[in-house]
């Protein structure tokens, strides 16, 4: 795997784009396998459950600071931390009263982070043929101006 600082790119935070290196593919998977792929990215297709990751990349947390971090309530925030560690994203450790919850395993951070440099890069693609529309219409609008003809 490699992984390359862009600061501008990364929707995590933390400036790092990784370029993963596949040393297996899909191609030749039997159909439970793949609904265990597709169950793992439906894990991560939930705003809330990316947000929840974000917050657990830097701290170890339990339910009621996530939900008071987050802003969803308790329940809310228990339900997607027990599909997240159902996933394997994160481990769970209970401490009195308390359950805590931190990262399984970070490299999910490396696969996030790349997904948004790709969706950065389609926006500036966006951005970019928005420009160049905006200056054919502005030059467009713009008299042109003309040689009076000498008399």
């Amino acid at each position: 795997m490699q992984i390359r600082k862009s600061p501008r790119n990364s929707c995590f935070g933390c400036g790092m784009i990784a370029t993963l290196d596949v040393t297996s593919s899909m191609d030749g998977l039997p159909p439970q396998a793949l609904d265990q792929v597709a169950d793992f990215f439906r894990t991560l297709a939930e705003p809330a459950r990316l947000q929840i990751l974000n917050l657990l990349r830097t701290a170890e947390h339990n339910v009621g600071e996530l939900a008071e971090l987050t802003g969803y309530s308790i329940a809310n925030v228990s339900r997607h931390l027990s599909q997240l560690q159902r996933q394997g994203f994160v481990l769970r450790e209970s401490r009195g009263n308390n359950a805590y919850y931190r990262i399984a395993d970070p490299a999910i951070y490396q696969l996030c982070d790349m997904v948004c440099g790709q969706i950065a890069k389609r926006f500036d693609a966006q951005a970019a043929q928005g420009a160049a529309f905006t200056a054919l219409r502005t030059a467009a609008k713009t008299p042109r101006r003309t040689k009076a003809k000498a008399a």
